[in-house]
């Protein structure tokens, strides 16, 4: 490759994560080009067969404010404060992300997002290919051939480096591994997922409080609602595969609704065609990806749910995905070997992915099992307190994940510790004022050192 191509770049995959690396780079002075299986939803329609719900969170306002694309995309976001927990009995209580409106988390539909930032891209000078899925990658000769899903047509072309951003089922992952060991393993949850919809009301609004992640637990299952800004809600059910309930024992419309009658009574009105939304919807599985390697020398990386893809139960996936993609571009600024900017990001994100995913994983069990349980209600009061008590010092789990942009993997270790500080305070106790402040403050201080402020 001659001295004209050292800042080309060919990106698989225009969906979220290509379309903002794509604005990203070409932004700074690089030369772009995606390539995208499906056909261009700005003017067919957003097909990608994903969950339409996404949660934004400050991780990645950040990497779109660096793309200058948060206030496009915030125009469509509806805030949600925090966790509408709706009881087997009584009454729906809202568990609040963080201390007030400064904390808190957006719902964002995926199509909306998706067609937003590849306007962005070619504004900032990408060319996007559509209808163009990946079939054969010749590293050796530098040459990738896709195939038009619309005449069965073959166009290879010359690429300097290839960015895999094609989700968890990678073509440019699938052609490496054909080439080297990557270490790829996949880890199946025991449960999947169905999605239905709330509509409007009668009057156009929102059927119930739009400004919060609506969580029906249930034990070893659950259903959650996150609001659209056309006043919709996508209801997911998460199920075993297998048990009672679980997917192998309710598989008609029918014996979907005597499962929301029995355990979501207060859900059941709010769907109206719950039959028809459970035949017409799939059932999607749930997958941890890990690879002990995201790059092959300075050829081709992978980024985002092609490297890392998690289980959806902390909100992170596009969080981190976005991340992985500021951490990219700003190696390749950085590193005038591409081999050298393509290990430093592996080597910067690598860890904190797994730090994440190991905490989505995590999540799933406090959602559907903990946020009715009294002793778990008691942990988060005490949590509040030593956020007030400790500021800067103690800072609860979900802030340091959510609101912060903290390294995953340092948000971890310090939550296993303030888990172990809250379980061991609280135990055996049912009131806040039994706590032993004197104990409990003095543990605070010897185990954890105060985050530096920058990080905060």
């Amino acid at each position: 490759m001659n001295a004209s191509n050292d800042r080309s770049l060919t990106i698989i995959g225009a969906g979220l994560a290509g379309a903002l690396l794509a604005t990203l780079l070409a932004r700074k002075g690089w030369r772009v080009d995606v390539y995208e299986k499906r056909g261009d939803p700005r003017v067919k329609g957003y097909g990608g067969g994903r969950s339409i719900n996404l949660a934004l969170a400050e991780r990645g306002r950040h990497a779109l404010r660096q793309a200058d694309a948060d206030e496009a995309v915030m125009k469509q976001a509806v805030m949600m404060r925090g966790r509408m927990v709706h009881p087997r009995d009584g009454q729906p209580q809202l568990q609040r992300y963080g201390r007030d409106d400064s904390e808190v988390i957006w719902s964002v539909h995926r199509g909306d997002l998706n067609i937003t930032l590849l306007d962005l891209a070619e504004q900032a000078g990408a060319s996007l290919h559509f209808h163009r899925q990946l079939d054969t990658v010749d590293f050796q000769d530098r040459v990738a051939t896709f195939i038009d899903d619309r005449d069965g047509s073959r166009h290879p072309i010359d690429f300097r480096s290839l960015v895999g951003a094609d989700g968890a089922g990678s073509s440019l992952r699938a052609a490496m591994r054909l080439r080297t060991d990557l270490g790829e393993r996949t880890d199946f949850l025991d449960h999947s997922y169905k999605e239905l919809e709330i509509p409007p009301a009668a009057d156009g609004g929102f059927q119930i409080e739009p400004n919060a992640l609506h969580i029906w637990p249930r034990g070893h299952y659950m259903c959650i609602a996150l609001p659209n800004d056309e006043k919709t809600f996508t209801v997911t059910l998460f199920l075993p595969n297998h048990g009672d309930p679980g997917f192998d024992t309710v598989h008609t419309p029918a014996q979907a609704r005597a499962l929301f009658e029995r355990d979501f009574p207060d859900a059941v009105p709010l769907i109206p065609h719950l039959e028809e939304d459970w035949h017409r919807n799939p059932v999607g599985l749930l997958a941890t990806l890990y690879l002990d390697r995201w790059y092959i020398d300075d050829r081709a990386v992978l980024l985002g749910d092609a490297a890392h893809a998690m289980v959806p139960f902390h909100g992170q996936g596009m969080n981190c995905a976005f991340e992985d993609c500021v951490a990219l571009a700003e190696q390749l600024e950085r590193h005038g070997e591409r081999a050298e900017a393509f290990d430093a990001f592996q080597r910067e994100r690598q860890p904190n992915a797994r730090a994440i995913q190991e905490m989505a994983l995590e999540n799933y069990v406090e959602m559907r099992d903990k946020v009715d349980d009294a002793a778990f209600l008691l942990q988060r009061e005490l949590e509040r307190t030593l956020q007030e008590r400790h500021p800067g010092r103690f800072v609860p789990h979900y802030t340091m994940v959510t609101f912060l942009r903290i390294p995953y993997r340092v948000a971890l270790e310090r939550s296993i510790v303030q888990r172990d500080l809250l379980v061991a305070a609280t135990q055996g106790l049912e009131r806040l004022d039994q706590v032993d402040w004197a104990r409990v403050d003095a543990e605070v201080i010897r185990r954890l050192q105060p985050l530096e402020a920058e990080a905060r």
